[in-house]
């Protein structure tokens, strides 16, 4: 069984744009925003999703709307964004004014996450994601997925900053359980500018798709199928 998992981060917004770090606070998308999920629509559109997860924050969901995955999104609340804490709406710079050489994925948040913290949120979801399978979209942010990536890897979470991810990229975590093969990166930061490659698109169709799936339930569960 082999899934591949479609991380994408939400499109543009406000404080993405000037660098202000961007945890809890509920901000939506720019029109500007809006057109990269458009975007990012069309270059998925030819993929057979069989689980649609987003984090719970506006940008995220709004991103996976107007991407047209909507409909069959589940939140799940480990996807949310790092909690900046005190830092929130700060941008870098302003935050090494106050604490010289502050590294977030080494010294946190104070007031929000630590590194352990989302960390910990990063492995639940690596866990659950794991036991899937087929092409899972999931709808995210920078700082979670970076970290995600990382640990997907089974790398310390220092190393996630050296994941970086644009707004309406996508990324895509892979893993192979029938050839026990480790977990590794199949694509990543790949932008709207860029194509998905046609090979790629073409090895990542599941053999069963979301559809599929709930004709099988109701037919299994004794209902009709219209």
């Amino acid at each position: 069984m082999t899934i591949q998992l479609y991380l994408m981060r939400h499109g543009e917004t406000a404080w993405s744009l000037s660098g202000r770090h961007t945890g809890r606070a509920d901000i939506a998308l720019t029109p500007n925003g809006e057109s990269e999920a458009l975007q990012l629509g069309e270059r998925i559109r030819s993929i057979d999703f069989t689980h649609v997860f987003s984090s719970p924050l506006r940008r995220a969901r709004q991103t996976c709307e107007l991407a047209g995955l909507s409909e069959n999104e589940l939140i799940d609340d480990d996807l949310a964004e790092w909690d900046n804490g005190d830092y929130e709406g700060n941008t870098h710079a302003e935050i090494a004014d106050m604490i010289p050489n502050w590294n977030l994925f080494r010294d946190g948040c104070p007031g929000g996450e630590m590194p352990a913290d989302i960390s910990a949120r990063a492995d639940r979801l690596v866990v659950r994601f794991s036991k899937l399978d087929g092409n899972v979209a999931v709808f995210a942010h920078s700082h979670l997925g970076r970290v995600l990536a990382a640990r997907w890897l089974g790398l310390a979470i220092k190393h996630a900053e050296q994941f970086l991810l644009d707004t309406a990229s996508i990324s895509i975590l892979s893993l192979d359980r029938d050839d026990n093969k480790p977990r590794s990166i199949m694509l990543w930061n790949s932008t709207p500018q860029n194509s998905l490659p046609k090979s790629l698109v073409e090895n990542c169709q599941p053999t069963v798709s979301m559809k599929q799936r709930a004709l099988e339930r109701l037919e299994n569960e004794g209902g009709e199928v219209m």
